[in-house]
């Protein structure tokens, strides 16, 4: 009899233990149709740029006045790929005044990276 430890699956694994990730099993549709909104979300390369800006805030958060300098782009456009960010669940946003500040939603990046990591790091599986 052996007395290696065996994991318990999804005790330590957080939102990663309870769902396969994409390099483990197969998606159903359900799941991929939310998945594609997030990478379509994620796919103009504004939107993404904005993302990067809000993560990377010190503070956590940042104002829209803050934002839309950094762009060739009217108010509006910037105003319209943070709402599709916001409905994609990638960032939150709060009215302070004339202003609005946006922050990272973490768990909607974190679930990301759990659904395109390999398990430990290992290979992926040999081509059939």
């Amino acid at each position: 009899m052996s007395k290696q430890e065996l994991p318990v699956i999804g005790q330590d694994d957080g939102a990663a233990g309870c769902c396969p990730g994409l390099l483990t099993a197969p998606l159903d549709e359900d799941r991929a149709v939310e998945l594609a909104k997030v990478f379509k979300a994620l796919g103009d390369p504004v939107r993404l740029r904005l993302l990067s800006m809000i993560a990377s805030r010190v503070g956590g958060e940042v104002c829209v006045c803050d934002l839309t300098p950094a762009f060739d782009l009217s108010q509006p456009t910037i105003s319209h790929h943070l709402k599709l960010l916001r409905q994609a669940g990638l960032i939150d946003c709060e009215r302070r005044g004339t202003w609005v500040y946006y922050w990272l939603l973490p768990e909607t990046t974190d679930r990301l990276a759990g659904i395109l990591t390999r398990p430990a790091g290992g290979p992926l599986p040999a081509p059939a």
